[in-house]
C-alpha cells in the first residue's frame, strides 16, 4: 500500500524542493548500497557507514531500503540519511531488539558488544509492523551553513515522506546518542516521542557508556507532522545565496 500524494503532501515536496534549489542544494535518493558506500568512502571519510546499511552485512534491495545525498553548489556532501524497511509481524520492537540491538551500533570503533545491552523503552513495547529503520543522519559542519537555520529539519522531513510514500509504515524509529538528543535534535528532525535508556554502548577499556535514545513516530503522527507548513521550519531566507 502507497501513501496517496493529497494536496498537502504535493505542497509540501513543492515547497521543500523550492527551499532546497533556492539554497542550491541537490538532492538525490538511490537503492544501490554499493553505490552509496562509495559515495561515502570518498565524501565522508571521517565517519563510516553504519552497519544496519552496510550492503555486506544487511540485505538491502529497491525494495526495502534507500539513502538520500545533498550536495551544495560545489557539489560538496552536505547531508545524507537513510532508511529500511522491517516487518516486525506479530513482534515488538523490544522483542526483536533484545536478540538484534547488535546489528545497530553506533560508528564508533572498538566497541565492547559484550557489555553493551538494550533495555526496552516504553514506546518499543507497542511499535510492532511494518517499521521504518531511519539513520544515517548527518549533517555537513562547513563553517555553520547549513545547521542552525532549518535546513536539516526541511531534508529531514523529505527523507520521511520518502519512506511513507513508499511503504506506509505502521511506525518510524531511529536511535539517538543522548549528548545528540540533549540539544533537541529529534524535535528538529519531528520525531514525537524520544525516550532516554534505551541502548548502553561501552568501548573496550573504558566504563563510560554512551547513551541511546529510541526516537519514533507514528503512521498518524508523521502524516500530520507532514501536514505541517515546511516554510515555517527555517530561519535562513530561502532567497539567500551563498556568496
Amino acid at each position: 500500500m502507497t501513501l496517496q500524494p493529497r494536496n498537502d503532501s504535493a505542497q509540501f515536496i513543492a515547497t521543500s524542493r523550492d527551499i532546497l534549489w533556492e539554497n542550491d542544494i541537490d538532492v538525490t535518493i538511490g537503492t544501490n548500497f554499493d553505490e552509496y558506500q562509495e559515495i561515502l568512502d570518498r565524501d565522508r571519510p571521517a565517519q563510516a557507514m553504519g552497519a544496519p546499511f552496510n550492503p555486506e552485512l544487511q540485505n538491502l534491495n529497491p525494495g526495502n531500503a534507500f539513502w538520500l545525498t545533498g550536495r551544495d553548489i560545489d557539489g560538496r556532501l552536505m547531508h545524507t540519511q537513510a532508511a529500511r524497511l522491517i516487518d516486525l509481524r506479530q513482534e515488538t520492537l523490544a522483542d526483536y531488539m533484545q536478540h538484534k540491538f547488535r546489528e545497530f551500533p553506533p560508528a564508533i570503533p572498538d566497541l565492547d558488544l559484550d557489555r553493551s545491552r538494550f533495555r526496552a523503552s516504553p514506546g518499543a513495547k507497542h511499535i510492532t509492523g511494518r517499521v521504518i529503520y531511519h539513520g544515517e543522519v548527518w549533517m555537513s559542519p562547513n563553517e555553520g551553513r547549513f545547521r542552525g537555520n532549518g535546513l536539516s529539519s526541511v531534508l529531514a522531513r523529505y527523507g520521511l515522506l520518502t519512506a511513507m510514500q513508499r511503504w506506509n509504515p505502521d511506525y518510524l524509529f531511529g536511535f539517538m546518542a543522548r549528548t545528540v538528543a540533549f540539544k533537541g535534535f529529534a524535535e528538529r528532525m519531528g520525531y514525537m516521542h524520544n525516550e532516554p535508556g534505551a541502548l548502553r554502548w561501552y568501548r573496550h577499556g573504558s566504563d563510560m557508556p554512551l547513551e541511546g535514545f529510541l526516537s519514533y513516530l507514528t503512521n498518524e503522527e508523521a502524516r500530520y507532522l507532514l501536514e505541517m507548513p515546511v516554510s515555517d521550519l527555517v530561519t535562513l531566507p530561502a532567497t539567500q545565496k551563498a556568496a
